[in-house]
């Protein structure tokens, strides 16, 4: 027992004495480690950390320098071209009539008084004389009209000539402060959807050369006129229809394509409605103006019929009324013929149907209209192809001079 208690001792105590020195070394070995890699981490996250504050540093900057950096950007349009290139050319009419103090007494003085404003479009420039079209209602009325330029200055302007029908005019100013003149182009080319600038001085002097946007909505309108005020339709304009804001004080205006050429002159007596606008097309303003160039009025040839179109009336009526034949949709029916006119004497009579003139097709009343005042002059003669109780027919006018009739 003792021998046991004695080698248990002995033994004992000899691994007491080794132990814990080496857990210690083996402990040490492991905080060594431990704070080696702790320091090794420590290292790489202060550098991500140093490199994150960099980089944050150097975005910051960036940001900062762009914000104060100028920025310069391109903002012309096609739009704006057509613009600059016209809006010189657009400028204000003001009819002026002359108003008597003290109610009219014999020998008192008489003013010119702002009756009403429009617009114009100078077209052109011949000697020292530049042209300018308008709207023959913005000039109704007046015995003096003023012109101001794109500069501010008001002219006196002369009255060459108007035409009701087309409600046109021409004016004449100085052409000392005139540098710009617009082109015409062709309306006869526009297509529904093009884009339509209008230019023009709405609500009057203090809106000049306002620019609204639009588009063309239709090229081809037929609108009734009333040109006398008594309630009675005189005249279909053949106008372009647009939803470019024609505002009053537009009237005379340009309406403009993105070539920045004129294919409509505005015309605010003929609007309907918010959004749809009216223009007289390039191809009715041009032959006006001319002629009023050349005579001080429109002399326009004339067959002597009161018209209108297949589309105006009911279809029940091409066939009960008129007799037409079914296949026989377009075309023109004379719902009068005036006393020893071009018709009467070419033996045209009431419900005659004109489908074509000349072998041109004439499907609609500005049809009929345009081949009249731009293909053929006074004292032509004319061939008319028409139907009569279903049976095609043909004839010769020999047209004169439109007479006055309002």
């Amino acid at each position: 027992m003792g021998f046991y208690d004695d080698h248990y001792s002995s033994r004992g105590r000899k691994s007491k004495s080794r132990k814990p020195i080496f857990l210690g070394v083996i402990i040490g070995a492991v905080l060594v480690l431990g704070i080696i890699s702790v320091g090794q981490m420590m290292n790489l996250n202060g550098s991500a950390a140093e490199e994150e504050a960099e980089t944050n540093q150097q975005e910051d900057e960036q940001f900062f320098a762009s914000e104060s950096e100028t920025i310069d950007l391109d903002v012309t349009t096609d739009v704006t071209h057509v613009v600059d290139a016209v809006s010189d050319a657009v400028v204000g009419v003001f009819n002026l009539q002359n108003t008597s103090f003290w109610g009219g007494a014999a020998g008192q003085q008489e003013e010119g008084i702002e009756a009403g404003t429009g617009s114009g479009v100078i077209y052109k420039v011949e000697g020292d004389r530049a042209f300018v079209v308008t709207n023959e209602h913005v000039i109704q009325g007046s015995d003096e009209l003023e012109v101001s330029l794109s500069e501010g200055q008001r002219v006196p302007a002369e009255l060459v000539g108007s035409d009701i029908w087309t409600d046109l005019a021409v004016l004449t100013i100085d052409a000392e402060n005139v540098d710009t003149v617009a082109d015409f182009g062709n309306s006869d080319n526009l297509r529904a959807g093009e884009p339509a600038i209008a230019i023009g001085n709405p609500l009057g002097p203090r809106f000049a050369r306002t620019v609204t946007l639009g588009i063309i909505s239709a090229t081809e309108r037929s609108v009734p006129v009333d040109l006398t005020g008594d309630g009675q339709i005189d005249w279909n304009a053949e106008v372009l229809q647009t939803d470019a804001a024609i505002n009053p004080g537009n009237s005379g205006g340009a309406l403009l394509n993105i070539q920045s050429e004129v294919i409509g002159i505005n015309s605010m007596k003929l609007a309907q409605g918010e959004g749809i606008g009216f223009a007289i097309p390039t191809t009715i303003v041009l032959p006006v103006i001319q002629d009023i160039e050349q005579y001080g009025e429109v002399r326009r040839p004339e067959m002597g019929v009161i018209i209108g179109s297949l589309e105006e009336i009911p279809s029940y009526h091409w066939q009960e009324t008129l007799n037409l034949p079914p296949e026989i949709v377009t075309g023109v029916f004379i719902h009068e013929i005036i006393p020893n006119s071009p018709a009467a004497d070419a033996g045209l009579e009431q419900y005659d149907v004109i489908t074509a003139l000349d072998g041109e097709d004439v499907e609609a009343a500005h049809d009929l209209r345009r081949h009249l005042y731009t293909d053929v002059d006074i004292g032509d003669e004319m061939e008319v192809t028409f139907y009569r109780n279903g049976e095609q027919m043909q004839t010769t006018v020999t047209l004169d001079e439109q007479q006055e009739t309002m």
